[in-house]
């Protein structure tokens, strides 16, 4: 009888601590996009939409572009290495392989690495050696060295997380191995691959520090990927660092929120198509 109340009251007790947690966090998010949306919201004006930047307007909309340019390239680069690496990783490495183990440690321990350590990287490699200078370009290839290790696990935790009987049941009725995988276990673990990819726009678009280094801080739309310029988390970080155009920043920030909200939308809108598809 006391064991059973013992445990009754420390099952309350951690109970209310996981609900203080969630509120502490639903509190600290609900506070931090309400304080965006009240200094951003009164900040808005057609001018920051103008075509070209000028220090009048203070445009942000060249940035915008880049921002897209920027994420189409380096998902361009970065997802398909990233799939492709996880598939060998889940289904064609035999279990136990040292050199698979050491792939696994290595994309683990560039997932903590700091973004600037990318960025002097880019700036040594992309910008210096390979004399590709201040570009877009240089920007996007060490974002896709940034978000790889990210692609790859989630790519291969989703693989990994399909069945075996499905596998099993393929290779039964004689499919051969790569048609398993890209007719059986690729379709069943696309909502996974998709939730990934979308974490590594999601780090794109918010990325400063290596984008400071490789693709510099130009505010234009640049004619070519070897141009240099600004994408949206770098406006705001030169608006907030001048501190001319603060009112600016903060209306930039909304930009930025909304464009994380869209990309939330987009990932379960995609996750729920493709679990559909792949349940049909």
């Amino acid at each position: 009888m006391v064991n059973l109340f013992s445990q009754t009251v420390q099952s309350v007790i951690l109970r209310w601590i996981v609900r203080l947690c969630a509120f502490i966090s639903a509190f600290v998010i609900v506070g931090l996009v309400c304080y965006i949306l009240y200094m951003g919201l009164p900040n808005f004006s057609l001018e920051m939409f103008a075509s070209e930047y000028t220090s009048d307007n203070a445009s942000l909309f060249p940035a915008l572009i880049n921002t897209i340019t920027v994420t189409f390239l380096t998902l361009l680069i970065a997802a398909p290495i990233g799939v492709a690496s996880a598939i060998y990783l889940a289904e064609y490495s035999r279990r136990g392989n040292k050199f698979v183990r050491v792939i696994r440690i290595t994309a683990e321990t560039l997932s903590g690495i700091p973004s600037i350590v990318y960025g002097l990287f880019g700036l040594l490699f992309f910008v210096t050696a390979l004399h590709w200078q201040f570009s877009l370009l240089a920007g996007c290839c060490t974002l896709a060295i940034m978000v790889l290790p990210l692609i790859m696990r989630t790519t291969e935790e989703a693989l990994l997380a399909v069945p075996d009987t499905y596998r099993e049941a393929s290779l039964g009725l004689g499919a051969g191995k790569l048609r398993t995988v890209f007719r059986i276990v690729l379709p069943s673990a696309v909502p996974g691959i998709v939730n990934g990819i979308v974490l590594s726009t999601g780090r794109i678009v918010g990325e400063t520090a290596a984008l400071l280094y490789t693709a510099g801080t130009v505010a234009q739309i640049p004619p070519t990927v070897m141009g240099s310029g600004r994408t949206l988390a770098v406006h705001l970080y030169s608006l907030w660092s001048e501190g001319l155009r603060t009112e600016q920043a903060y209306a930039t920030a909304v930009i930025l929120l909304l464009v994380v909200i869209v990309l939330n939308i987009i990932s379960s809108g995609l996750e729920k198509l493709t679990k559909g598809m792949s349940d049909g």
